[in-house]
């Protein structure tokens, strides 16, 4: 797609509205991680340094359209000031008189932070009269929220379309990443998918056995595969009643040309605890009183020879239970290795998910990967070949 990004706007002296992911976790009254602020300090401070007004438009939790003390963004204002090395002020309404007023207070290169959009119901509703009133108080809008992009709200598809409209850098990586990954990737294409169950992934997997050259299935997922081939997982967390779904989703990569690795070996064990007693035993050995936790030597051996064929690396999803130890290890091998690739100049690698972005900073690996997205759902989507409504507002 071909989308504006800052390179393209005249920010000096405008009211430039920029929505940001600022939905970060808090204690006390304090931010207890800033990932999402750090991600999107670069767009601020390149309009800030240009002379524009940076006026900040965020969600904080579900309100579902009240005003709600707990979720105000106010406490996150002085995080942001502090990462951002300057003062940022705060209004605590995101439209209306307020807001104009501190919008007006402004002098060129300030920051402020309005408050949380969705305290107003127009703003998940994607009302026009509330798209219309965030407009109001800008001149450009900015979009660096690509994990709020899968959500047509006022903030993030409407008001794009009453002004002109361009990408901030985060949202500009990430979809440049993305777009490397699967719009137009050097081949061949590996893509790892794991988690526990097939269920929450089946449009994810059915888009992908048509984009990727192969496909290596890890987790508890793999297992329904198992199952549908035949394999007996004993107590394995499976999915049996989706049998006929796995049997599809292979026979149409068969159909596509993607390979579909499954694993070669598997770590058991009686109970899902940290160093509960373990063997690594042949597919067809799996007690019938036992559970699959991770994928044995074997099976990292194959991903690893994988990993090599590959030129494009996509990951979602760990290989076990990697939050506990020893199931953590087919995990954090095939990270690290893939890792090593990346830093070698031989793999471009996009990761992106919850428990993938958890699991690779467990592994150690993901400062090493090409690109990791913090944007969950929006990245889950994405790799199901879906639309998001605030990327396809940005387009040029």
């Amino acid at each position: 797609m071909s989308f504006k990004t800052l390179s393209d706007a005249d920010l000096s002296g405008k009211r430039v509205l920029v929505r940001v992911d600022l939905n970060v976790p808090m204690k006390d009254g304090k931010v207890t991680d800033a990932t999402r602020i750090e991600r999107v300090l670069p767009t601020i401070k390149e309009i800030s340094e240009a002379g524009g007004k940076v006026i900040l438009l965020a969600h904080f939790g579900r309100p579902k359209g009240e005003v709600v003390a707990e979720m105000s963004l106010a406490p996150v204002a002085p995080a942001v000031a502090e990462l951002l090395g300057k003062p940022v002020a705060f209004a605590n309404d995101c439209i209306g008189d307020v807001a104009k007023a501190a919008v007006d207070a402004m002098a060129d290169g300030d920051v402020l932070l309005l408050e949380n959009t969705r305290f107003y119901k127009g703003e998940e509703k994607n009302d026009p009269e509330f798209a219309a009133a965030l407009a109001a108080n800008g001149d450009i809008y900015v979009n660096d929220a690509f994990s709020a992009a899968h959500r047509a709200h006022g903030s993030t598809e409407g008001i794009a379309k009453l002004l002109p409209s361009y990408a901030g850098r985060t949202m500009q990586a990430e979809l440049e990443a993305l777009g490397s990954a699967l719009g137009t990737p050097v081949r061949p294409v590996l893509a790892v998918v794991g988690g526990a169950k097939v269920s929450s992934k089946i449009d994810l997997l059915e888009n992908l056995v048509s984009k990727v050259d192969i496909l290596v299935i890890g987790g508890g997922m793999a297992n329904t595969f198992l199952a549908a081939k035949g394999v007996n997982v004993g107590k394995s967390l499976c999915e049996h009643d989706l049998k006929e779904t796995a049997l599809r989703i292979m026979a149409a990569a068969e159909k596509a040309g993607c390979e579909i690795v499954l694993p070669a070996d598997a770590v058991v064990a009686w109970e899902f605890a940290a160093n509960a007693k373990n063997e690594t035993v042949a597919l067809d050995a799996i007690p019938a009183d036992a559970m699959m936790l991770d994928v044995g030597p074997a099976s990292i051996e194959v991903v690893k020879q994988k990993i090599d064929a590959a030129k494009t690396l996509v990951w979602n999803g760990p290989f076990g239970a990697f939050e506990i130890a020893p199931f953590d290890k087919a995990t954090v091998a095939a990270a690290q290795y893939a890792a090593e690739k990346t830093k070698a100049g031989e793999l471009k690698t996009v990761a992106g998910g919850g428990d993938t972005v958890a699991a690779l900073n467990h592994a150690g690996a993901a400062d090493d990967f090409s690109y990791v997205s913090t944007a969950g759902g929006a990245f889950l989507e994405w790799l199901e070949g879906k639309e998001l409504p605030g990327v396809v507002a940005l387009e040029a």
